[in-house]
């Protein structure tokens, strides 16, 4: 489940992106060697990201957000800013090649943080390869709205696939850079913030502080998008009555937070996420909420163990399923480049590939049945065909 611990982030994706039987390295000279082949083959073309499965093509375009209401809780000065990438449905043939996946400098900056720079190229890194295009016209109708928040140290990109296959599936999808929670995020002008919240957020209440944290930038960013003035230029795209909310790990918790103080969050997902106590005393008014994590996110090996302690409180529609085979960024961009660099993690061994079609199935299939009144079978249970992901019901 989601830790807060810088040195923690480090190992964990370390662990996605090297065999786990060579040590993190603390210094260049020290740094394990991934396989020529893999890194020559990267150099060259960079990893590429499953294609959408729903019918839509995928428009993208970046907002830059400024909320001059609020002084930055890590900067201690200036005002608050997010980053935000707009996935949306567009129209077949139109638009420009595919945003890049990061700039050089943020891939870098995030390779560095975990010690991989002088393994992975970071220009081959920044060039993994998505599907949305630049500038598409949208595709006519109105979509129901998904807020996605990232994991601590890790941007927003690394949710990427995720985003693409809901909005090829009619949903617009505002995935969120926070400042001053990833190792590099890049702003207009040139500027990289980088994550001044990685020192700040340790011990005890720092899980609360970056949830909370996170749950004011959400609900600044709905009103910026579909308040009476919004700043999207397709913001007329947007079902204003239909919004949910996703995130990975910390970003999983921060939508149970953001839930709680804006009501019109009508349903939540936590990808893998610890849970920010305490928890809704009143629940969160009968709202659905789906807890999707790893292996060891399931009752008994719960390792933050919180997510039995939550249970209870959750008052509405409820599913809590776990992935065999997955470990805890399974449910982003990781197992799909890390199969791609040939370095497999021996402890999460579904292919990455699978991992992703089994995160878009169901987080998909939440979306479809709670915004848009789909049934969705399965979420109702096990099933031969998907025997790696199993229901719990504590």
């Amino acid at each position: 489940m989601n830790t807060t611990r810088r040195t923690a982030a480090a190992a964990a994706l370390l662990a996605l992106l090297l065999p786990a039987s060579l040590p993190a390295a603390s210094s260049a000279s020290a740094a394990p060697t991934a396989p020529a082949a893999a890194v020559d083959a990267l150099r060259t073309t960079g990893p590429e990201l499953p294609a959408p499965t729903g019918r839509l093509a995928v428009g993208s375009e970046d907002l830059h957000l400024v909320d001059r209401s609020r002084t930055d809780p890590w900067a201690h000065t200036g005002p608050r800013e997010l980053m935000v990438t707009l996935r949306y449905p567009a129209q077949r043939g139109t638009g420009r090649a595919p945003a890049p996946y990061l700039s050089t400098e943020e891939a870098r900056l995030i390779l560095a943080d975990k010690g991989l720079d002088k393994i992975i190229d970071p220009a081959a890194f920044a060039a993994t390869r998505a599907h949305a295009r630049v500038g598409a016209r949208p595709a006519e109708g109105r979509y129901p709205l998904i807020v996605l928040s990232p994991g601590f140290t890790v941007p927003r990109a690394t949710l990427t696939s995720l985003a693409e296959d809901l909005a090829s599936r009619g949903y617009v999808v505002a995935a969120v850079d926070h400042a001053y929670e990833s190792a590099a995020t890049a702003f207009p002008g040139g500027r990289i913030l980088t994550c001044l919240a990685c020192d700040q957020a340790q011990g005890p209440g720092g899980r609360e502080a970056v949830t909370d944290t996170r749950a004011k930038d959400v609900s600044f960013l709905l009103d910026r998008l579909t308040g009476r003035h919004p700043v999207w230029r397709h913001a007329e795209l947007i079902d204003r009555g239909r919004i949910a909310m996703a995130g990975h790990s910390i970003g999983g918790g921060a939508a149970l937070a953001a839930m709680a103080v804006d009501p019109r969050i009508r349903a939540g997902v936590d990808m893998d996420g610890g849970l920010p106590v305490p928890y809704p005393a009143a629940g969160i008014g009968g709202r659905p909420f789906l807890l999707f994590g790893s292996a060891a996110s399931a009752p008994g090996q719960d390792t933050a163990g919180n997510w039995s302690q939550a249970w209870p409180h959750l008052d509405g529609w409820k599913r809590w399923i776990t992935v065999d085979g997955t470990d805890h960024f399974g449910a982003t961009d990781y197992p799909a480049l890390r199969d791609q660099l040939g370095v497999p993690h021996p402890d999460a061994p579904l292919p990455g590939p699978r991992a992703l079609e089994v995160t878009r199935t169901y987080v998909g299939a939440f979306f479809d049945r709670h915004l848009k009144g789909q049934p969705r079978p399965v979420l109702d249970g096990p099933r031969a065909d998907a025997p790696e992901v199993r229901f719990h019901t504590p």
